[in-house]
């Protein structure tokens, strides 16, 4: 067997330090459970390409519209939305759960690669400010450093870790991140003073990467010729549920009829993988949040009310 012809090397950055740290604690710590639910969307979506003709729905992309959703039913199951504390040893656990609905969303990034952008009090918003929100946040990302902004969330981590005696973790951290091939280049002298002379308000900053209360990945965005149907998602800890959303798909679907026969139709579905930490959640937990959203979608009367 010949040797193999090695074309590149890539050695970790920052930012796939910090994801291959959450998504190894995730599947190292965490008993993930969960399954896909697949809502028929047909009346729903067709209404909603409708109301993208109209002016003041310009800019409602449908991955907000899905996001607004999901709110929607976080809102009534408030169980999804907590972190949870637990100890194996003594199998002594907790979770907090939140009224601040804080979603964790993979963005793409201007300078290549993705990275969980927290939208903050997502509870509150309506659709208009839940599309104006991404859009600020898609602003300030042109002006951020991303390496500086991920290091302050990093070395954040890391001194919640030392605080709690994890001296080996922290030590190794530090020397990964300052020593040889993994080493993290830090702006330094007037380019670091021109950098943080942006008023954060123009700029991400490491509260903007923090840990949600909730992730929702759209696999849907990433290649939208294609039917994808995420499986397995990563819950980052200390959350305890995560949440995908497929692409649209279309096939044969039943639908009844007023004299009470069926017949098969052309339907529209959109599939969401739903992920849960078995320490805290159970299934039924998810039922509420199933049920909101079925109700969402049998209504799309509902639609012209959002805004």
């Amino acid at each position: 067997m010949g040797k193999n012809q090695l074309i590149r090397r890539e050695y970790f950055a920052i930012r796939r330090k910090i994801i291959a740290n959450m998504t190894s604690e995730s599947w190292e710590t965490i008993p993930h459970a969960g399954g896909n639910y697949e809502p028929d969307v047909t009346e729903f979506w067709e209404a909603y390409v409708k109301l993208r003709q109209i002016p003041k729905w310009k800019g409602i992309t449908s991955n907000t519209l899905l996001l607004y959703v999901i709110i929607q039913g976080l809102k009534v199951c408030p169980e999804l939305n907590g972190h949870i504390t637990f100890r194996c040893k003594s199998a002594n656990g907790k979770v907090d759960f939140y009224q601040n609905i804080d979603i964790s969303v993979p963005m793409s990034l201007p300078v290549g690669g993705t990275m969980p952008i927290t939208i903050h009090g997502c509870e509150k918003m309506d659709l208009r400010e839940l599309k104006d929100a991404i859009i600020n946040i898609r602003k300030r990302m042109k002006k951020t450093n991303f390496t500086e902004v991920m290091y302050q969330a990093a070395l954040d981590n890391t001194l919640r870790l030392f605080k709690r005696g994890r001296f080996d973790i922290v030590l190794a951290r530090l020397w990964g991140a300052m020593v040889g091939e993994g080493r993290v280049p830090r702006l330094k002298g007037p380019a670091k003073r021109r950098y943080y002379a942006i008023p954060k308000a123009n700029r991400l900053t490491k509260r903007d990467i923090e840990q949600g209360t909730i992730t929702v990945s759209n696999f849907g965005s990433l290649y939208h010729s294609a039917y994808i149907t995420p499986t397995l998602l990563e819950i980052i800890p200390p959350q305890i549920c995560v949440i995908g959303i497929g692409g649209l798909t279309e096939r044969p679907g039943i639908v009844p009829l007023a004299n009470g026969e069926r017949k098969i139709t052309p339907r529209k579905y959109i599939p969401f993988s739903l992920l849960l930490d078995h320490r805290a959640l159970d299934y039924s937990d998810l039922v509420p949040f199933m049920k909101r959203l079925d109700e969402i979608f049998a209504h799309p009367e509902d639609l012209q009310k959002w805004l």
